[in-house]
């Protein structure tokens, strides 16, 4: 019986498949690196990727983490006074502008602000005014930044699933691709940070168990998602026939490659083909 995982001694190179709309998640680790608040340093590369294929005459919503590490600048020692998640909704709620002016500032298109929870998504009159809405953001041309709720939501502050909500506004906007960057390469055999017999897995035609057995822990102290949400991320997106794709939003070569759809990362396959 063949493996459903493609092993190689290293990322290669692959070409994507064509698509016109996609969702790009991008996580807390890769807008506040240093821990200190929001920092430009890796989101212009990912900027550069969104405006090319923009450019292109493609589509594309962004699931941007981001704003509690953003509010924990603004008021470093909030966390420590009040209770866990009421303190961290508050900081949610002070870094969202901030993080909605981090991304306005890369681009000349406006930038629109969408709040989602988990609850909008469950209650079908809720999602469909959702589709609706991001529909016509995505007509007039605007570009959409969506968040969880974190002030009114504590799904996202409890599990970390910024990777899931992405899934899930892929499936609602019809996307054909999840882009999830990441601050590691891809998906390995095991944790690469601690097990130097780590193996890239440059193509996953099937997340079996043995593939959730591989995902480790959040690799970063900012963010609470790790590789684990990240592949029940691409199980649901494959459900819906969306392939979702893994790479290293903090190297500015991968990144600029993925701009020419050339993937140096982890391909998982959707579960059945679109119809």
């Amino acid at each position: 019986m063949s493996t459903p995982i493609a092993i190689a001694a290293s990322f290669t190179e692959q070409a994507l498949p064509p698509w016109r709309r996609a969702v790009l998640k991008v996580g807390s680790s890769l807008l506040a690196a240093d821990g200190g608040g929001l920092s430009p340093r890796f989101a212009l590369g990912l900027a550069q990727f969104v405006s090319a294929n923009l450019m292109a005459g493609r589509e594309l919503v962004i699931v941007s983490s981001g704003a509690v590490a953003a509010g924990r600048a603004i008021l470093p020692k909030a966390a420590e006074a009040g209770a866990p998640i009421a303190a961290r909704q508050a900081l949610a709620a002070l870094g969202q502008a901030q993080l909605i002016a981090l991304w306005q500032r890369f681009f000349e298109r406006p930038v629109a602000q969408v709040l989602l929870t988990h609850d909008d998504l469950r209650n079908r009159r809720r999602y469909l005014n959702a589709r609706a809405t991001l529909g016509e953001l995505l007509r007039l041309g605007a570009l959409p930044v969506i968040n969880e709720n974190d002030t009114v939501s504590v799904d996202e502050l409890k599990l970390g699933d910024n990777d899931n909500l992405a899934a899930i506004v892929a499936a609602l906007v019809d996307a054909d691709a999840l882009f999830i960057a990441t601050d590691i390469d891809g998906l390995y055999s095991a944790d690469p940070r601690s097990n130097p017999l780590a193996r890239p897995l440059d193509e996953v035609t099937e997340l079996t168990a043995e593939v959730l057995a591989m995902a480790g822990g959040s690799g970063s102290s900012v963010g609470t998602g790790g590789m684990r949400t990240k592949l029940e991320a691409a199980a649901k997106a494959g459900a819906a026939g969306i392939e979702t794709y893994l790479f290293n939003g903090r190297n500015g070569d991968v990144v600029r490659a993925l701009a020419q759809n050339r993937l140096h990362g982890t391909r998982i396959h959707a579960a059945r083909t679109r119809i």
